[in-house]
């Protein structure tokens, strides 16, 4: 469907989709799903934000009319689903989608942060074949004794070499059969001159979607892929045991939203309170505000590049307009539609544009992105530690 936002697609059209064997950076195309206050009644709890330029809001109408096309098809037998996704595309909402009951399952679990799978990084070298480059401590992989560096050569006897990395999760997590946790999935494996096959069995992983280094200068750098269920208070906690002095590198490069309550809580780590985000909803107005007692006085600097979307723009628009970060990078990516999730008579989930976000400032994101205060390509954390240096000097 030409209209579902990318951020996690359902197993039958997922083969396309940029992931890495242990679904890591999360999400990454990316749709910001929240739990945003005021849904419909009758809804799926949450609301979803989605990129538009061209987007139009949909009004109740629309839903009620998506509603009675899928209700209809139930009862002359036909396809509630296909019903519905005809009913989108003739809203002209180019956003909106339909999930199946299973899909949006697994598109909730994935934004709490989970996935079936092995744990394996790996990437596709020149020459075709695939090698793992990092084994998640405690998964089926781990506890076979795989290591970096081995050659993943075959998943239950197809061969690897030569297959796009997005193929080979495919083949890791069971796509094809959707394959739950404990069933079993045999590699071909290689290290060195020895070869042997070994047979794991799925498991319910987390993903890690923040991570946190020190640099040799001494700053902080707190990544985050996408805002996952916890991702707000691992930030917190990350702020909270970093040197104040040295200053803290948010790096949103790449993010593809996520929770609109872990961006917000998120934003509380750095902002005393405050407005984050208006939205409207069919017209009216609402706000998203930080909670008190964040730290205001650590120098801060946020990355960002043309892979922000969504919750990540949320909150860089909050963090440059309260003034308290030095936004560093590239225009974002414009990402700031709202939509709205209900459910229909046959279960599946249809989501609808409803409004858009802006920032504190009154700023549309929305088909414009965020533009940085300095922009910077490949030498963006080194421009952010200079920046950093300067918001540090007491003079």
């Amino acid at each position: 469907m030409s209209g579902r936002d990318p951020f996690l697609r359902p197993r039958r059209d997922r083969a396309g989709a940029a992931l890495t064997l242990v679904f890591a950076g999360v999400l990454v195309a990316g749709a910001a799903t929240g739990s945003l206050p005021g849904s419909r009644p009758g809804s799926v709890p949450g609301e979803r934000k989605s990129p538009s330029d061209t987007v139009r809001s949909a009004s109740a109408a629309s839903h009620e009319q998506v509603t009675r096309a899928a209700a209809e098809a139930m009862a002359d037998g036909k396809s509630p689903m296909e019903a519905a996704e005809r009913a989108v595309s003739r809203s002209g909402d180019r956003w909106g989608a339909v999930y199946s009951p299973g899909d949006y399952q697994e598109f909730q679990e994935a934004l709490d942060g989970q996935y079936t799978g092995v744990g394996l990084w790996a990437r596709r070298e020149r020459d075709g074949r695939i090698d793992v480059t990092k084994v998640r401590t405690g998964s089926p992989a781990a506890d076979a004794g795989i290591r970096e560096g081995d050659r993943l050569r075959s998943v239950d006897g197809e061969r690897t070499d030569g297959l796009p990395v997005t193929e080979v999760v495919s083949l890791l997590r069971g796509d094809a059969d959707d394959a739950p946790a404990g069933t079993a999935v045999t590699l071909g494996l290689q290290r060195g001159a020895r070869q042997w096959s070994q047979t794991l069995r799925r498991a319910r992983l987390s993903t890690d979607s923040v991570t946190v280094r020190r640099l040799a200068g001494g700053a902080t750098v707190i990544k985050i892929s996408a805002f996952t269920k916890g991702a707000g208070d691992r930030v917190r906690t990350a702020v909270r045991s970093s040197p104040a002095d040295r200053g803290v590198i948010l790096d949103l490069r790449g993010n593809s939203g996520g929770l609109v309550t872990e961006a917000v809580t998120t934003a509380s780590a750095f902002l005393d309170g405050g407005l984050v985000a208006t939205y409207d909803v069919d017209g009216r107005q609402r706000a998203l505000h930080a909670e008190p007692g964040g730290d205001t006085a650590t120098p801060l600097v946020t990355l960002v590049d043309g892979g922000t979307m969504s919750a990540a723009e949320l909150l860089t628009g909050a963090l440059q307009d309260r003034g308290r970060a030095v936004v560093v990078g590239s225009r974002t990516f414009g990402k700031g539609s709202v939509q709205m999730p209900s459910r229909l008579p046959d279960g599946s989930v249809a989501e609808l544009t409803v409004g858009h976000y802006r920032t504190p400032a009154g700023r549309a994101v929305d088909g414009r992105g965020i533009t940085p205060d300095l922009p910077a390509g490949g030498d963006a954390v080194r421009r952010a530690e200079t920046v950093l240096r300067g918001l540090g000097d007491p003079s």
